[in-house]
């Protein structure tokens, strides 16, 4: 696809994403900020304001995802496996697949545990911090250095890797770039002389030019992390049609499905990408099954160092935006595209996803479309 076809795509998709955060379902997330980094001591969390997390109150959480709070794991247990159920239910003549509780097998967890909480999206915007420094970019080189991707960004790499990890370097630089683009937009740029608090946020042209401008690889691999989330949600399009946005707020769940409803039947998407990424051409020959299962644990290392992150808000975001990577890898690499009936039918399906899952997955489509909306404002 085109930069240019793209961009008259999203004139179009960037408005439903944003309309569809806003609703209750998509904008409460459960996620756990405080298990213990398995990779090295804790060092502590940063203390800045702007680092911390607003928890929803018990009176916010929709009532009906409180029966969930019975069914949960400490972070140990998380990873062990749980039950799997699928609740069916019929409202008129169509079928209505319920959330169910299964273990992704591309993260190193299951958010639905003891220590878990609701966090409102809304009012937990992904923007700079003043998270930096050493720990910072520990993380990042943990990221790509201890997952062996380090290897991958440089002269003449394709030569050296094959295609399946190329795949996923250019995935990680993606989110990575989309992560940098939102710090970019949404930088201080006015602090309060007395307290240092920040007051104003906004376009930071200096921030963007030594994060993204002067690295065009890091914008393209942006646009491939979008193309490849947009694949699976386009694929998961009739699990997702048939299933269940359930918050207690019937007006604003019933918009939920007419969203999810006119996004997946986008004209303008259907017609300028197709299939924006073919996961027929991944894993083949002998060594495909391995190669698989190692790039699978490589993510869910990926996936835990989020628990390292020592700033709340980053690591909500990162722990969102990774689930939403991994429930696309999900989607993708776990469903037979050929097989009728493992998407979508009136039989349980072959793909099962949870409702953080889902979540995730629409929050992270929403962030890559507001980062190549503002890459497109910083280069205009």
């Amino acid at each position: 696809m085109k930069v240019d076809e793209l961009a008259v795509s999203q004139e179009e998709v960037n408005p439903l994403l944003e309309q569809l955060i806003q609703l209750p379902f998509f904008r409460y997330f459960t996620v756990n900020l405080h298990c213990d980094c398995p990779f090295w001591p804790d060092d502590g969390m940063c203390a800045l304001r702007d680092c911390s997390v607003c928890e929803c109150e018990d009176n916010e959480i929709p009532s009906a995802w409180k029966k969930d709070a019975d069914q949960v794991a400490d972070c140990d247990q998380a990873t062990q496996g749980r039950p799997e159920g699928l609740v069916d239910r019929t409202i008129g003549d169509t079928e209505v697949f319920g959330w169910v509780e299964n273990d992704n097998p591309w993260t190193a967890e299951n958010e639905s545990n003891v220590d878990a909480i609701y966090v409102n999206l809304l009012l937990n915007p992904e923007r700079y911090t003043g998270y930096q420094g050493e720990h910072a970019h520990r993380i990042w080189s943990a990221i790509y250095a201890e997952n062996c991707f380090d290897d991958i960004d440089s002269a003449n790499c394709d030569t050296c890797v094959c295609a399946e990890r190329r795949v996923f370097f250019r995935l990680i630089s993606g989110l990575h770039a989309s992560i940098s683009t939102h710090i970019a937009a949404n930088y201080p740029t006015e602090r309060d002389p007395w307290s240092g608090d920040v007051v104003s946020w906004g376009p930071s042209e200096v921030q963007f030019q030594e994060r993204l401008g002067d690295h065009p690889e890091r914008i393209e691999n942006l646009y491939f992390v979008y193309l490849f989330v947009l694949r699976a949600v386009m694929k998961a399009g009739p699990y997702l049609r048939n299933a269940e946005y359930s918050t207690g707020d019937l007006e604003a769940d019933k918009e939920s499905r007419h969203l999810v409803e006119r996004l997946l039947e986008s004209e303008s998407l259907r017609a300028t990408c197709p299939v924006p990424f073919d996961e027929a051409m991944m894993w083949r020959g002998d060594e495909g099954p391995q190669l698989k299962e190692q790039l699978r644990e490589h993510f869910q290392n990926i996936s835990a160092v989020m628990d390292c992150v020592g700033c709340e808000k980053c690591k909500l975001w990162g722990k969102l935006q990774m689930l939403g990577l991994a429930t696309s890898l999900k989607i993708l690499f776990t469903v037979d595209p050929s097989d009728s009936a493992a998407l979508g039918s009136t039989q349980k399906p072959a793909l099962e996803l949870e409702r953080n899952e889902v979540i995730a997955l629409i929050n992270l489509m929403a962030r890559l479309s507001e980062s190549l909306k503002e890459v497109g404002m910083f280069m205009n």
